[in-house]
């Protein structure tokens, strides 16, 4: 038997109808601000119920309980802790721009902590929030039934200001959400002054007097191309940072103190990652983090290291905390009735249409409560010039009745009049009563006229707009709280978050890389035995140290002809004893791909070259400008020859002098102009022409007045003029730059200096001594040299990188015979060493 309460549907339907339905609830009923208002529907029956139920700013407050338990039974039929939530949002200084709710008690703070319970708290509209109800009872606005019919509500409140700018809005709906951002009610007057005074005004113009978003909390807003994106389309991104200023104390220790932090930032939280962050060693070198915020305003404390920039560990935070955050403009609204997003103009042409329609329904209103009363006033004066008869007729009359419609019928008077006349006190009759009555009249003849001209003229209407927004910008206005910066949007890059300070760079023959302070190493006199300067592990040694700047980039040039390029502070730091971490790692080399050399790479606008060397003295010549754009997978930097490899490259002016010398200890120098521009992909010419069994070591441009320094691979040096190396032609056999012994060993390097560097002797033991070269005798191109560094049994020299000379001398701390004791105690057999350095030979010593 069939069922007739059963009623059979399509699933698939009824689930798409219910949904959109649903859906539609969602965002009209729920989530989105109305364009007019700027108000949600809970907010809107929040502040309708408030002023139905006389929480006026003029009275004292009243519990939070009346008021949500008010708006629930009688226009929000929805849970009393929804409605307490929105009502407390409107009393939080942190999240309105301008309150709507005057609280009174616990509302919450901006560390996340919630509102005390509504039996607790007291609240009441504020003086502003009564502008948005405004003339409400004027049939401003339409009304309809509340959700069981026993109330009326209003569809939209009057909003004689921007509200939607003013205090913004966010909201999730089904599909859709929002998030307009808070704005001066002064800027956002003028725009819509500005806008009414001129309809064809353009974005550009609206800026100039609303630039942009203004947040309660303060802040920054870094740059304003967001904005006018945002307000361009509707949507857009903000970058906002915090307020904050660097302080110094006593003994050279600097402290950052926060005293704005951007919109919808939990300062608590913020605090407690910032703490996190330096116990993980993400942000390191901070001594204390306090949160002195009080009722006068925010104030958060961080104390840095005296070592460390207060500056650089500000910009990390930027980075890794919510001291900077993007705010996303999504300018969502309901616009006669339908969801829309919106530019900034649309917003305002909305509202001031909204505005219109509010000040004409208003004047209406007047106009035809004017006409009621003059009407009324007319019936009086008719009684007042024929009294006698009145008084007469109503004596005479059995019932009121009778006398209305006698006075009617003889007198020409509406039903109203007569009852006017009925109802009218004896003292009216008076002469004082008289003239109010007649100047009552003339007044309202001449209200009437003005209100019939406001309705006949729109612009008198717009003007009526502008001069009362006008006036609630002067009671309720207040100073801008949010900066803006000009420009374009900041973003932290990382050389931003880094100091720029000299570092060293080594490389092992391994391929371990890492960066070093450049004062790890202090001077130490020639003949010293240095101190470790990587941790290697067996059979492996430093093979480049380059000395550059944490901004400027390097160029990493491989034995194959490729080039790769890196910041310096890309490369990770490490101790002056640790191993480093696996180029590999940083650079995608191939199997048995290694790095040749490496060059710093400083800003200049002068046009510069890069001259190549490879093993078997072929030269090439390629402007810099070939290098800008380096992939991460490498650049061919020159074609390489069969069994050939790159050695070394040089920076260069184009018109340097370049010296090369080989492993048997010869050298040429020519004018890099010998050898033409070439592009990336050329193999180069001959540069110096090689005996048998010899191979390019090292290569150097030289300028007058220089000297060239050679150090052989048992330890000797020397300086010699670089007169005495003349300059020729490329592609000759070369002269001796060092007589070649059994005890000299082989060339190891040579390089021309000025006289006033450091140098950095490297073993292939991983030993390091640094020392200047003024310690280095100055001697003729056939001399061996002295000795420059001590060497181990069976260690020997591997290459020599020169840094700038250490200036401040009294911070060594050098025995009689010119060692560093820091560093000597710091290696093993230490006292070993002291003697060996006190009974040097005389001939080392030289």
């Amino acid at each position: 038997m069939e069922d007739k309460n059963v009623v059979t549907v399509n699933l698939a339907k009824e689930m798409r109808t219910s949904f959109i339905d649903y859906a539609m609830s969602v965002i009209v009923a729920r989530a989105l601000p109305d364009v007019r208002d700027g108000l949600k529907p809970v907010h809107r029956r929040i502040i309708y119920g408030m002023i139905d139920g006389g929480y006026t700013p003029d009275k004292p407050h009243r519990k939070s309980a009346s008021i949500v338990g008010d708006v629930m039974g009688k226009y929000h039929p929805h849970g009393d802790s929804s409605i307490y939530e929105a009502m407390v949002r409107m009393a939080q200084w942190w999240s309105y721009r301008h309150l709507l709710v005057d609280g009174h008690g616990n509302f919450g703070s901006m560390d996340g902590d919630g509102a005390a319970a509504m039996r607790y708290t007291e609240a009441r509209m504020s003086k502003l929030a009564l502008e948005l109800v405004s003339d409400i009872n004027k049939n401003t606005v339409d009304f309809v039934d509340n959700y069981d019919g026993s109330q009326r509500e209003p569809v939209i409140l009057p909003a004689r200001f921007p509200n939607l700018l003013v205090n913004g809005t966010t909201g999730i709906a089904v599909g859709m959400a929002t998030n307009i951002p808070p704005h001066n009610l002064a800027e956002t007057i003028d725009a819509a002054d500005l806008l009414m005074e001129n309809p064809d005004a353009t974005l550009s113009d609206l800026m100039n007097v609303l630039p942009g978003p203004d947040f309660p909390t303060g802040g920054i807003v870094m740059g304003k191309a967001g904005i006018r994106r945002a307000y361009e389309t509707g949507r857009g991104s903000i970058t906002v940072r915090a307020k904050t200023h660097i302080e110094e104390l006593s003994g050279g220790k600097e402290r950052i103190v926060i005293t704005e932090l951007p919109y919808m930032v939990n300062k608590a939280k913020l605090v407690e990652h910032i703490v996190r962050l330096n116990h993980e060693k993400r942000i390191d070198g901070l001594t204390a983090v306090r949160d002195e915020s009080n009722r006068l305003g925010i104030r958060v404390v961080i104390e840095v290291r005296r070592d460390l920039s207060a500056a650089v560990i500000l910009n990390n935070l930027f980075k890794l905390t919510s001291l900077q955050t993007s705010f996303g403009f999504n300018m969502l609204a309901i616009e006669n009735g339908v969801p829309k997003v919106l530019s900034l103009k649309q917003i305002l042409v909305d509202y001031i249409e909204h505005q219109i329609e509010v000040v004409t329904r208003r004047t209406q209103f007047d106009k035809n409560r004017a006409e009621t009363r003059a009407h009324i006033l007319e019936g009086l004066r008719i009684a007042l010039d024929h009294i006698d008869r009145i008084i007469s007729i109503i004596r005479e009359s059995k019932t009121d009745a009778i006398a209305q419609e006698t006075m009617m019928a003889e007198f020409v008077l509406s039903e109203k009049q007569s009852q006017a006349i009925l109802d009218m006190r004896l003292r009216r009759l008076t002469g004082l009563e008289r003239d109010k009555i007649e100047a009552e009249y003339q007044d309202l003849l001449a209200l009437i006229a003005d209100l019939t001209d406001i309705l006949a003229k729109p612009e008198r209407v717009k003007r009526i707009i502008r001069d009362e927004m006008e006036e609630i910008k002067r009671k309720f206005a207040d100073e801008r709280r949010t900066e803006l910066l000009v420009g374009d949007v900041l973003t932290i890059e990382d050389e931003d978050l880094i100091e720029e300070e000299d570092v060293l760079i080594t490389l092992s023959n391994k391929g371990y890389i890492k960066r070093l302070a450049n004062d790890e190493f202090r001077a130490q006199n020639r003949g010293g035995r240095g101190v470790q300067g990587m941790g290697m592990s067996d059979n492996d040694f430093v093979q480049h140290l380059v000395s550059t700047s944490t901004h400027d980039y390097l160029l990493f040039f491989t034995n194959k002809g490729r080039v790769y390029r890196m910041k310096g502070y890309e490369i990770p730091e490490y101790g002056r004893s640790a191993k480093g971490l696996p180029i590999v790692n940083l650079l995608k080399l191939d199997e048995d791909e290694k790095i040749a050399t490496v060059i710093n790479v400083e800003h200049s606008e002068i046009e510069r070259y890069l001259f190549f060397t490879t093993r078997l003295g072929i030269v090439k010549r390629t402007n810099l400008n070939q290098f800008t754009n380096i992939r991460t997978n490498g650049l061919k930097a020159l074609n390489l020859r069969d069994q050939d490899e790159l050695i070394n490259v040089l920076l260069t002016q184009g018109e340097d002098e370049i010296i090369i010398g080989t492993h048997n200890g010869y050298s040429v120098r020519f004018v890099e102009n010998l050898v033409r521009d070439m592009g990336r992909s050329a193999t180069g010419v001959k540069g110096v022409n090689l005996r048998e069994s010899d191979f390019v070591v090292g290569s150097s441009t030289v300028n007058e007045g220089q000297e060239i320094l050679v150090i052989s691979e048992n330890g000797l040096g020397k300086r010699t003029l670089a007169s005495e190396y003349p300059t020729k032609g490329r592609g000759g056999k070369g002269i001796k730059v060092m007589n070649i012994t059994a005890r000299t060993g082989k060339l190891a390097g040579l390089s021309a200096i000025n006289g006033d560097e450091d140098i950095m002797v490297i073993t292939d033991t991983g030993v390091i001594i640094r020392t200047s070269v003024q310690n280095i005798s100055q001697t003729g191109r056939s001399a061996q040299g002295v000795k420059v560094m001590r060497l181990d049994d069976d260690a020997q020299i591997v290459t020599f990188a020169l840094v700038d000379a250490e200036r401040e001398a009294d911070e060594l701390e050098l025995d009689a015979d010119g060692i560093n004791l820091d560093d000597a105690v710091s290696t093993d057999s230490s006292l070993e060493r002291l003697i060996e350095a006190a009974t040097q030979s005389e001939d080392e010593k030289e």
